[in-house]
């Protein structure tokens, strides 16, 4: 059974942060698009968590494409209001929206291939659509949930940040998705530019933690499966690939920094700096402690839509300037033990 106990404390630690302004949502409704995805129905969760404990009396309105998929992923809940549709036949929504998060997006990576198209339509059709709405309704502040791959691939070595340009060729469909990212923030500069929406754009590293579903094709899921079952982990690439991650809880509790104390706008990376690796050496630091081996079995990445190898080392000075800083400082050893904590197998 999934550990309610890691899931609780996670709402708490992220209700009890004293960097962010709570009191401005007091009485306001927030619109969460993709709000059964991992980050999304975490946020969803979190907010009505410190709804109740901070007696905030916000609405969270939560824009789902699967009425009976939300239902069984969240409680009842009076403050919680479900809007059937999607980002890119967007219902009509009555009443005020005050905040909007918007992490609608196609997040599996073999969809950039196969349905390149339906990626960038549902990116751009989907946050334009979201950015009217912020105009119509006077929104006092929005975050676009971007991604890191939007910076391309930088040198290794090289420390990212916001100011970065990526070069991303854009015949390789593969790109669809981190094109359509940066098509996206485009809009929320313009947005923010021509029209006043106060937008925010989150760079959002790889993110995982509670809630995980247990055949999530994502390596991370993988590598949890693996120590779960005692499986040796075999990468299909060489695992060069370096990155940052993060975990659930703090990708909330950035967004939320973002979203309540940010620059119209303007970007933000969000990772924890402290979990910079290469896939190799985090398959093998999760091997040693769970008894199980590390093998290779190299396949075409490209086919399943891999990224090649990948040099990611974001900063996250411009974050930190808002006062946000992890909850856990673990690092990944952290982030795995209380994922897997939460992972149930069906």
């Amino acid at each position: 059974m999934m550990n309610n106990s890691i899931i609780k404390e996670d709402l708490e630690n992220i209700c009890s942060t004293d960097f962010i302004d709570w009191n401005r949502l007091s009485k306001k409704t927030v619109l969460i698009t993709g709000a059964t995805g991992l980050i999304g129905s975490t946020i969803v969760n979190a907010l009505l968590y410190a709804n109740e404990k901070r007696k905030l009396d916000l609405t969270v309105l939560a824009l789902v494409r699967d009425i009976n998929k939300a239902k069984q992923k969240f409680s009842d809940n009076k403050s919680l209001k479900y809007i059937v549709g999607t980002v890119e036949n967007l219902p009509q929504i009555d009443g005020n929206v005050d905040f909007i998060i918007h992490g609608a997006s196609q997040t599996a990576s073999k969809a950039f291939i196969q349905q390149p198209v339906e990626t960038i339509i549902t990116a751009v059709e989907g946050t334009l659509n979201i950015l009217k709405l912020a105009q119509s309704k006077c929104c006092e502040g929005m975050v676009y949930l971007s991604s890191m791959e939007a910076y391309g691939h930088p040198d290794k070595g090289h420390k990212v940040v916001e100011t970065d340009a990526g070069a991303l060729a854009p015949l390789d469909v593969r790109n669809s998705y981190p094109i359509g990212k940066q098509q996206c923030e485009a809009l929320c500069a313009a947005f923010a530019s021509e029209y006043g929406v106060p937008v925010m754009v989150a760079r959002l590293t790889q993110t995982f933690g509670p809630g995980v579903d247990y055949n999530d094709n994502r390596i991370f899921a993988y590598f949890g499966r693996c120590v779960l079952e005692k499986q040796d982990i075999v990468l299909k690439t060489n695992g060069e690939t370096e990155r940052v991650y993060l975990y659930t809880a703090d990708a909330v509790t950035a967004i939320l920094t973002v979203m309540l104390g940010g620059q119209a706008g303007t970007a933000y990376n969000i990772a924890d700096e402290s979990t910079y690796c290469s896939i190799a050496e985090m398959a093998h630091m999760l091997a040693k402690k769970a008894g199980i081996r590390v093998d290779f079995d190299i396949q075409d990445a490209s086919a399943n839509g891999y990224l090649s190898t990948l040099y990611m080392n974001l900063d996250t000075s411009r974050l930190k300037s808002l006062g946000w800083r992890v909850l856990y400082p673990g690092g990944l050893s952290e982030i795995y033990e209380r994922m897997i904590a939460c992972m149930i197998k069906e």
